[in-house]
């Protein structure tokens, strides 16, 4: 989670504001760049020294400390040493434990032992500490405009990442971004919206009571798709220590945009997908199947899996991540709604955000990490007939 301290935000009422970085701040975001150019090749504890004094005048200290967090992540750091360090650690160790001398003799009897200088074994001891990392990849190929947009992104991850609820309402390409928001096992209720549009309403970290870190940074990686859509507005209620603001993101606010959305899949789909067809050769497994419109929401089950010589035989499978027992409840009652009853749940039991118990009268099989494909499948055979 980004700290509070770099959350650089106006209030207006009950609405946080951020202070998204613009075309104004692009001359010391250029200096900054051509600092960390220069520091290439140095330690990283150098480096950090020298951001910690602005690198123009006039600067806003928050701001120059997020720009500078994304531009070291952007960066990556190595250890240079004539010796590994753990290496000569141990040897440092060894001569110090069979003998009483000083510290230079020490050094100097390790150093022979493993033909290096004092000097050398000295820098290479810690070299693979923090802020003794040589910083490695030059950063001058960022443009002043793009660090401006990924700090922006960073900064609206941040709030969001304290947000209790978030909804959002999109036009376009919208099924492919409600398939990315279960694909990172977000707990989210959708509606339709016009002919392409969706409305998605989204449990944030502060409303669960166990993996909030681990959330809100799935929650954050959904923000980036949703320039994919032809237009969004997002609204989401936040905590901000003890006050609780509203946060309003729209198309055309400047943040980075992600890679296009993969159109398929996770680990634990793409690995269920793989065993289920290898292990039930007369099952069609149909990926995405059709929408499903319950009242005012629609449904996207995961896969349909279909008897290729009795059609009628046809259950559709969705797998949960993060979930409580009253998201159960709601997905299953959306379920019944729509009169659906041929479904199986597949639970993560390691993703469970409390000690809820699992509702009654429900197919649900729990998985951790890889859904059992064989245990699918007998539920299926075993109800034959029935669906």
């Amino acid at each position: 989670m980004l700290p509070r301290d770099l959350l650089s935000y106006s209030i207006r009422g009950d609405v946080v504001v951020p202070r998204f970085l613009g075309a104004a701040d692009e001359p010391w975001l250029r200096s900054l760049v051509d600092e960390v150019e220069r520091f290439c090749g140095r330690r990283e504890a150098e480096l950090e020294e020298r951001l910690r004094a602005p690198v123009a005048s006039g600067v806003n200290p928050r701001a120059q400390r997020l720009a500078a967090l994304v531009l070291r992540r952007m960066s990556t750091t190595s250890t240079r040493a004539k010796v590994a360090p753990k290496k000569a650690r141990e040897a440092v160790i060894s001569v110090a434990a069979a003998s009483q001398a000083t510290r230079g003799d020490t050094l100097g009897e390790a150093a022979s032992e493993l033909g290096v200088s004092t000097d050398e074994l000295e820098s290479s001891l810690f070299a693979d500490l923090p802020g003794q990392r040589i910083v490695d990849i030059d950063p001058s190929q960022v443009s002043p405009t793009e660090l401006a947009l990924r700090a922006n992104l960073v900064l609206a991850c941040g709030f969001l990442a304290r947000a209790s609820l978030v909804a959002i309402a999109m036009e376009g390409n919208a099924r492919s971004i409600v398939r990315q928001a279960k694909l990172r096992r977000l707990i989210c209720g959708v509606r339709p919206l016009a002919a392409d549009g969706a409305h998605l309403e989204i449990s944030g970290p502060f409303a669960l009571f166990r993996h909030t870190l681990l959330y809100g940074r799935a929650l954050g990686e959904l923000v980036p798709l949703l320039a994919w859509s032809k237009r969004f507005r997002l609204a989401a209620t936040c905590i901000l220590g003890e006050r609780t603001v509203n946060l309003r993101l729209a198309s055309g606010d400047p943040i980075f945009p992600s890679t296009e959305p993969r159109r398929f899949d996770s680990k634990v789909e793409e690995r269920f997908f793989r065993d289920f067809t290898k292990l039930a050769p007369d099952w069609d497994v149909i990926r995405e199947p059709e929408a499903i419109q319950a009242g005012v929401y629609l449904l996207f089950p995961d896969f349909a899996l279909q008897h290729r010589l009795d059609p009628g035989r046809r259950w559709l499978v969705e797998i949960i991540g993060f979930w409580t027992e009253r998201y159960l409840e709601r997905k299953l009652a959306t379920y019944r709604a729509a009169e659906i009853e041929n479904l199986i749940l597949c639970v993560a039991d390691d993703l469970a955000c409390n000690e809820s118990d699992m509702p009654e009268g429900a197919r649900i099989l729990r998985y951790r990490r890889v859904v059992d494909a064989a245990a699918v499948l007998a539920l299926v055979e075993s109800l034959a007939g029935r669906a």
